[in-house]
């Protein structure tokens, strides 16, 4: 059908979400760059800062439901803008740690206030993308994170160089802020509420997205409504296994190659910025593998295949990076795991929202919450394993076996089935 916009509008809203992923990311991989400044100042060890990136991702697993939840009652407008601040209120209060149990708590709600943010986007994308849009959109948001982590790394390394560690968060906290203002200003819950969409488009997005009535009701759905689903349970288990992979690039990639290779600090940002970039790649073939294939009317396969390969993938990476003796090296196989890893992302939240339709925010943080689950385990295992065993070869091949394990979930799961038939 034709449009009359220019610029369609649910594409405004892409883009709205899109820079949340991005800052999203930003705020969350601060805490990685500022890792030496931070255990100087604070006297904390690898250990303790280990506890203080698992902190994060504890609360952010713990409130993925019930975040969810709430989006799917109240609508992704009034509770993105609301925990958007929340979490920008506690970025900037990152700044005023004393301690590491001030540093710890500040993290977990942190942590805890970010929760609700990709449950948010999963129900707006129910509302406003039509179905087969659904793959490339899932890609753009999640790709706009992996962006904005390239980017802050060394970016975040100036400001720190420049300004400190206390004043980066404070500044960090107020664009957060910023965001949330404009987004309540801006975006509406459905298309048929925004006076700014064209007939021609809000009829197209109605008559094309997965179905035509978006319920308005306020009906919610338990937990344990959720977790008697087989689909449910699958995609939980295979994004443990994907957040495992990818977290240890949002935590201890830039230490770890910072102190292996010897790097300075701005040094190693632009070294570990290039996994995150070759991520937001791999989140864009994804996407368009996904519409690709669905296209051709192959619904199941367009979002088992992208996910299988990505997960292939990440294995091979993995277990490549062990074999390297340079930095350059290293960066090559990480490159391919993360690239890999972000693969499995579109698949993973379009596959939510097939299932969830208008219970996708509760059902996307739920699966979320298990692959949080996946990102604390690596925050901890990481640096334990390498005092265990002096090397970080079996951290790898850990994650290796774990995306294996992943391909064998995604056979298992079926995108056509709601997830309270299956």
């Amino acid at each position: 059908m034709k449009q009359t916009n220019a610029f369609p509008r649910r594409y405004f809203m892409v883009f709205g979400t899109f820079l949340l992923a991005l800052l999203l990311y930003v705020d969350r991989i601060c805490i990685s760059v500022a890792k030496d400044p931070i255990a100087e100042n604070l006297d904390l060890s690898d250990k303790q800062m280990g506890w203080i990136l698992a902190a994060f991702s504890l609360g952010y697993a713990f409130f993925q439901t019930p975040s969810g939840i709430l989006v799917d009652r109240f609508g992704p407008r009034k509770i993105l803008a609301s925990i958007v601040t929340i979490w920008s209120v506690f970025t900037a209060i990152t700044g005023l740690a004393w301690n590491f149990i001030s540093l710890l708590v500040v993290r977990f709600l942190f942590g805890a206030g970010e929760a609700g943010a990709f449950p948010g986007m999963s129900r707006a994308i129910y509302s406003w993308i039509p179905l087969k849009e659904r793959g490339i959109v899932t890609g753009i948001n999640f790709s706009g994170s992996r962006l904005g982590a390239a980017f802050s790394l060394p970016v975040v390394a100036w400001l720190i160089t420049e300004f400190g560690w206390r004043v980066t968060f404070v500044i960090l906290g107020a664009i957060g802020i910023l965001w949330a203002v404009i987004w309540y200003v801006l975006f509406r819950d459905n298309p048929e509420d925004h006076k700014g969409i064209s007939p021609n488009e809000k009829d197209y997005i109605i008559s094309t997205r997965q179905d035509k009535q978006v319920a308005k009701t306020k009906e919610t759905i338990n937990f344990g409504a959720l977790l008697k689903s087989k689909n449910i349970w699958f995609a939980m288990g295979q994004y443990f296994c994907s957040n495992f992979t990818f977290f240890f690039a949002l935590t201890w990639l830039f230490p770890h190659i910072k102190e292996l290779y010897n790097l300075d600090t701005v040094e190693a940002g632009l070294y570990t910025a290039i996994p995150l970039i070759f991520g937001a790649f791999g989140n864009w073939f994804a996407g368009w593998l996904i519409d690709r294939t669905f296209k051709k009317g192959k619904w199941e396969a367009s979002r088992r295949f992208p996910a299988a390969l990505g997960f292939f993938l990440a294995a091979v990476g993995l277990i490549g990076s062990i074999y390297m003796t340079s930095a350059v090296g290293a960066i090559v196989f990480l490159s391919i795991a993360i690239f890999g890893a972000d693969m499995t992302l579109p698949p993973s939240w379009a596959f939510c929202v097939d299932i969830g339709k208008k219970h996708a925010g509760a059902v996307s943080g739920t699966m979320n919450m298990a692959g949080n689950i996946g990102a604390f385990i690596t925050a901890l295992l990481f640096p334990y394993l390498l005092a265990w065993t002096g090397s970080t070869t079996l951290f790898f091949i850990v994650g290796a076996v774990l995306n294996i394990l992943a391909i064998v979930f995604w056979y298992q799961m079926k995108p056509q089935k709601n997830f309270k038939e299956y």
